[in-house]
């Protein structure tokens, strides 16, 4: 069975082609574009994995990182977090939140792909 991701970004140019990226690696995508509509997809669809930005309307990242990880449903979802926030006290601010890896803007699609095959494979 496939694994799951989600992607959660306001900026459509980041969701599409990370939509792309994942799915040319064989995983079901879902996207979000704020903190309400990846906490309502994470309670259907219970995601492999969520790559969560951190600044979006609604609900912020570390707030949806949060209420993942403390979700009543055990699931095992990993969050990584993918950010222009690169300050010290944000990573940290992201681990405290619960999240399993933190990358930040700009990235390196080769990078991203393998922390996400390192985190769900």
């Amino acid at each position: 069975m496939k694994k799951k991701i989600l992607i959660v970004d306001d900026e459509p140019n980041i969701l599409m082609s990370l939509d792309f990226l994942m799915r040319r690696n064989g995983y079901d995508v879902f996207v979000a574009r704020d903190g309400n509509e990846a906490l309502s997809i994470f309670q259907d669809e219970k995601p492999d994995l969520i790559i969560l930005d951190i600044m979006m309307p609604n609900i912020g990242g570390y707030e949806v990182c949060r209420a993942v990880k403390s979700s009543d449903k055990k699931t095992n979802t990993q969050v990584l977090i993918l950010t222009a926030k690169d300050k010290e006290e944000d990573i940290k601010r992201g681990y405290e939140a619960g999240a399993d890896h933190y990358m930040t803007k700009p990235f390196s699609t080769k990078n991203l792909v393998a922390k996400v095959k390192e985190l769900i494979n």
